[in-house]
């Protein structure tokens, strides 16, 4: 079981919502495991975007995160129409690592139906080995990050 209040957040939460729509249900009529998945890394990329590091800010640095493990533990199913909140934060730091934590909940009811912790690398964009994650990087997320369109 993933322990999502283990350690004090190491930045502020960010917070996403849209509808769950019907291209994310799977045969059974409910949102897939993949979706939620999915869901995961779009949030953890728009948090990033909302604090200044955008694709191509990772670029210009020549470092990327990339994801080295997901934990998903499914507490209930979500179905197209509902709206849906994807609420994450940067959980802890290392050298060349993190993990972020996130929380799937169902807006109307405040269920929550996915917790999450992914592990993430900070690597070279040429050659894909670990590299330092630059204190710039790590300021920038334990700032309030603007909120999202």
């Amino acid at each position: 079981m993933i322990n999502i209040k283990a350690k004090q957040a190491e930045s502020p939460e960010f917070r996403l919502e849209f509808i769950a729509s019907d291209n994310d249900i799977d045969e059974l009529g409910h949102v897939s495991n993949v979706a939620f998945v999915r869901w995961i890394q779009d949030v953890a990329k728009a948090h990033s975007a909302a604090i200044g590091y955008d694709h191509e800010a990772y670029k210009r640095i020549g470092r990327v995160f990339v994801v080295r493990k997901h934990e998903v533990e499914y507490l209930s199913p979500a179905y197209a129409g509902e709206r849906i909140a994807l609420i994450t934060h940067v959980a802890w730091w290392r050298a060349a690592s993190s993990e972020r934590r996130t929380r799937i909940i169902r807006v109307a009811s405040g269920e929550e139906l996915v917790r999450a912790a992914t592990l993430w690398a900070f690597v070279s964009t040429e050659n894909g080995r670990p590299r330092r994650i630059q204190p710039e990087v790590v300021d920038a997320f334990r700032k309030q990050p603007r909120p999202f369109d």
